[in-house]
């Protein structure tokens, strides 16, 4: 089969190389997946050019941890999927259901376990999750990590409800798919970014307030102002945008923290999580196979489509690498298999 493996880290991708591999064979409790498309997260991007790295990982590694694909071949013991389900792989293979432990999270799809840049893969059958009914294979590419990670922040963790009020910094696939959850719930939604172009892109699709950061450099100072203060912030900046977040949150809120866009240096002052009263968790190994179930069901309620930018053939892998880090795109970026 073909696929492509991390070969070794470079800042220009050039270590992602195309290769051919034995297609693998599921084990009794596992099944074989014939991978249609496959969408990109920054973590992939640090995984193939910096020195991100996950616990006993090694390279090669097949890459990117979102794939969508049918079942091709199941094992001996495995009764929950059948050949032709359309399913999408798990980012992280030994959590079905309760709450995330280390050892649950401990392999991630992509990192230290082979993922889903390839034309098949194998993972255990009950970690692997059924694509929601309304959505193509690109679609639900997009779901394993951003979707779930933004699913999980709100509905799960956040128990979000129709009326309270969501802050998504930037337009990338995580805040994108939080745009457009808190809106199906009936929540009220403020997106950051810098491009005046994504902010109106933004409108289109639910937000019901924008702001452009650079205009605006103290945005959680104006958050609060319009808003009375968020309950729920989906932070993917960092420490280089946690000081504004924090400053946008109302009393009781939530800060939901996913990522380190904007870089990993900085000082924080905690003041307003104490006087504020409020609630800063972190979003670790993205969720479970059963959270991902929940997701499903709701995207077809909602009759929601994921945003995809751009559809890279799989002879443009390390183009679409270096289109997610130039960060022009509006939601994610797929590999068509």
């Amino acid at each position: 089969m073909q696929a492509y493996v991390v070969e070794e880290k470079t800042l220009d991708y050039s270590g992602v190389v195309r290769t051919e591999r034995d297609r693998p064979t599921p084990d009794a409790d596992e099944v074989l997946i014939r991978i249609r498309a496959a969408s990109l997260n920054y973590r992939d991007l640090a995984i193939a050019n910096s020195d991100l790295t996950y616990p006993g990982a090694q390279l090669p590694v097949v890459p990117l941890s979102d794939g969508a694909g049918d079942v091709v071949e199941v094992g001996s013991d495995v009764e929950r999927l059948a050949e032709g389900d359309r399913v999408a792989t798990p980012f992280a293979p030994d959590w079905v259901s309760g709450e995330g432990t280390p050892a649950k999270f401990r392999r991630s799809t992509g990192g230290n376990v082979d993922g889903a840049l390839a034309e098949y893969a194998v993972f255990p059958a009950d970690s692997v999750p059924r694509l929601p009914e309304s959505l193509s294979y690109e679609e639900g590419a997009t779901l394993s990590c951003a979707g779930l990670t933004a699913w999980r922040a709100l509905a799960e963790d956040g128990d979000l409800t129709a009326g309270e009020t969501v802050l998504a910094l930037g337009t990338g696939g995580v805040s994108t798919f939080a745009l457009q959850f808190a809106d199906a719930t009936g929540a009220r939604v403020v997106v950051t970014s810098s491009s005046d172009e994504k902010l109106a892109r933004a409108r289109e699709l639910g937000a019901d307030d924008t702001i452009n950061y650079e205009e605006t450099p103290e945005w959680g100072d104006e958050v609060m102002e319009r808003t009375g203060g968020v309950d729920h912030v989906v932070e993917v900046g960092g420490p280089g945008t946690l000081q504004q977040s924090l400053a946008a949150a109302g009393t009781n809120g939530h800060v939901h923290l996913i990522g380190v866009l904007a870089g990993q240096d900085g000082r924080v002052h905690p003041g307003p999580v104490m006087g504020k009263a409020l609630t800063v968790e972190g979003v670790m190994g993205v969720g479970s196979r059963e959270m991902f179930d929940r997701m499903a069901r709701a995207i077809d309620a909602a009759g929601l489509s994921p945003v995809v930018d751009t559809v890279f053939d799989f002879d443009e892998v390390r183009e679409a690498y270096r289109y997610v880090e130039a960060g022009d795109h509006h939601g994610k970026v797929v590999v068509s298999l």
